[in-house]
């Protein structure tokens, strides 16, 4: 008995596709049918360059290539497009395809501003389509093992998480940062949604408000930024912070970090590649330490995997609007507090 399988197309030759592609190609339910981009030969170069090889040998002839992104979104053959483009393109580009009927996966951010994301929304439920954020570190095993050891009540009641994303900005991606914070550029809008989402749902509140300082280049986007959440009080009257540093300065890191009234608990490395062993780790009060391995597994495939069958079996998506939207204001206030140096209201 084969398998459904839904039918993708990829709207951007952006280098997200050296891990998105192959996920695509290898999730059991989702076939890739097509690629598209605005630059002359950049979608079959993308194929071509990152496609596993046997896929190469034996389907590539069956993936469309188009340099014309409006001819992706009107391909009667595709169900789903994912949206890899800029971070300020995200809205545009969505809606376009929601519009046409697709089901659409938006790399984070959603949008860069909450006006879009209602807009989004509205244009999902009218168009009867499946969206979601493309958040693919919350599909690891890892973080649901996190999750268990905090609702467990092993390290106690949780009053501060901390998160630190960063890689060494290299000449390839200075795109990244061409344009100012206002216009979807810098490291809070490329790494930060990491870093506030993972703060978020490390405390499975929302932030209550936020102090944030950034290094600014001569585009007005942020190369380093680190901040403060406060997410309010607990019942004891104990104060519940979230401390969050982004950097395009500092080597690969993507870590977050949980403590509690009797211990705490660390992810060492929200972004893995599929062969790596993940590790996470927990030590109490009373000097018991722990580490903790996974099993290798992609969780860009997972994501994948999960969007598909969601539209497959019409099924929610297991990142909402809701969240979508919540993490958007909170990044908002980070940029106001850079822009105003001051202690900003989520």
């Amino acid at each position: 008995m084969s398998i459904q399988k839904l039918k993708w197309g990829i709207l951007g030759a952006a280098r997200v596709n050296e891990r998105l592609l192959p996920a695509i190609i290898e999730a059991p339910n989702s076939q890739l049918v097509a690629i598209a981009s605005r630059r002359a030969g950049a979608a079959k170069m993308i194929l071509d360059k990152y496609a596993p090889q046997d896929f190469i040998e034996k389907h590539a002839n069956s993936v469309a290539c188009y340099d014309d992104m409006d001819a992706l979104i009107y391909d009667k053959n595709i169900e789903a497009v994912y949206c890899p483009m800029a971070n300020e393109e995200h809205a545009e580009w969505a809606l376009k395809a929601i519009n046409a009927g697709k089901h659409v996966l938006i790399e984070k951010p959603m949008a860069t501003t909450l006006k879009d994301i209602d807009a989004i929304e509205a244009a999902a439920a009218k168009n009867k389509v499946k969206v979601m954020e493309g958040f693919m570190y919350r599909f690891h095993p890892q973080h649901k093992r996190v999750q268990e050891i905090v609702e467990s009540g092993l390290i106690g009641d949780v009053l501060s998480a901390r998160a630190s994303y960063s890689f060494l900005m290299k000449q390839a991606r200075m795109y990244r940062i061409n344009r100012s914070m206002g216009h979807g550029g810098g490291a809070m809008w490329d790494i930060g949604p990491y870093a506030i989402h993972s703060l978020r749902w490390c405390f499975g509140l929302e932030p209550k408000s936020v102090i944030a300082h950034a290094k600014l280049n001569e585009h007005g986007a942020d190369i380093v930024t680190s901040g403060v959440f406060d997410f309010g009080q607990d019942a004891e009257g104990r104060a519940r912070f979230g401390h969050f540093d982004i950097s395009f300065e500092r080597s690969r890191k993507s870590e977050y970090e949980i403590i509690g009234t009797k211990g705490w608990v660390k992810c060492h490395a929200a972004w893995v590649f599929q062969n790596d062993v993940p590790v996470i780790s927990w030590a109490l009060e009373d000097g018991k330490y722990a580490e903790e391995r996974f099993v290798p597994s992609n969780h860009f495939t997972l994501e994948i995997e999960h969007f598909s069958d969601c539209v497959l079996n019409n099924k929610a998506p297991h990142l909402t609007f809701v969240d979508a939207k919540a993490n958007c204001k909170a990044i908002e206030a980070v940029l106001q507090s850079v822009a105003t140096q001051r202690i900003v209201a989520c």
